[in-house]
């Protein structure tokens, strides 16, 4: 019995030093999805519902909950950043070539009509980010047009 308490106390202070140390926060400037959005053109709806559900996972800015500063909560989370940033990031859509944008829209708009966008862990906190039928077919509506624009852009002259 002695010995749990010792580990016990052992994992409370380890704990709460931990507390003072976590991952570099994903706070960027929110003028990196400027280029994004002037290129893509999404109408006011599509945007509200990208803020909403993808930027926080797939930009250089994200919104954090106040759980964030729970050590090893904030890991988690700056993982599913990262993971989402390494698979689609509108604050770096300067400088990919139409093919690769392209690619992304073909990945978003199969993500989104198959509901694996946004993930579940993440519409759990984020009870906005959960998108309705209507929001679904705005969204992807609005990729494929975008994707079609790449199309043309995309043939020889």
């Amino acid at each position: 019995m002695k010995i749990l308490k010792k580990i016990g106390l052992i994992l409370l202070v380890v704990l709460l030093i931990a507390q003072f140390f976590g991952p570099e926060k994903n706070e960027g400037d929110l003028a990196t999805i400027d280029a994004f959005e002037s290129e893509t053109n999404p109408p006011e709806d599509v945007k509200l519902i990208l803020k909403q559900a993808c930027y926080d996972c797939h930009s250089d800015v994200t919104r954090y909950p106040w759980y964030n500063s729970i050590t090893p909560v904030n890991y988690w989370l700056n993982h599913h950043v990262e993971e989402g940033k390494e698979h689609f990031n509108v604050s770096k859509w300067e400088g990919n070539s139409i093919k690769r944008k392209d690619h992304k829209f073909e990945e978003l708009i199969e993500e989104v009509e198959e509901g694996k966008m946004p993930l579940n862990s993440y519409t759990w906190t984020h009870g906005d980010a959960k998108l309705s039928e209507e929001q679904i077919m705005a969204l992807v509506d609005w990729a494929k047009q975008v994707r079609f624009k790449y199309s043309l852009e995309a043939e020889p002259q």
